[in-house]
């Protein structure tokens, strides 16, 4: 799967400076996340709130996380370690 979406976050260090970040740089921090908290399940809307992501990025990072099988959809649309 290629990962052509982007999005911009602001980063607030010092004052205020914005910072581009690709979706293929998403995808080492959830895992991070995901590793680091073995048992985490998250919704989709719970995945949007917690890095602060559009519906259409989440949507992108979480059929990438699927498609390379670190993530699966559980029982009540949560995303769990595929492990």
């Amino acid at each position: 799967m290629v990962l052509q979406h982007s999005c911009v976050i602001l980063i607030a260090i010092g004052g205020a400076m914005l910072r581009h970040i690709d979706l293929k740089d998403w995808l080492p921090i959830i895992r991070a996340e995901y590793i680091e908290f073995p048992g985490m399940h998250l919704t989709r809307p719970q995945i949007r709130r917690l890095w602060n992501l559009d519906v259409e990025t989440c949507d992108a990072l979480v059929e990438a996380l699927e498609a390379e099988r670190f993530l699966r959809r559980a029982a009540g649309d949560v995303y769990v370690r595929a492990d």
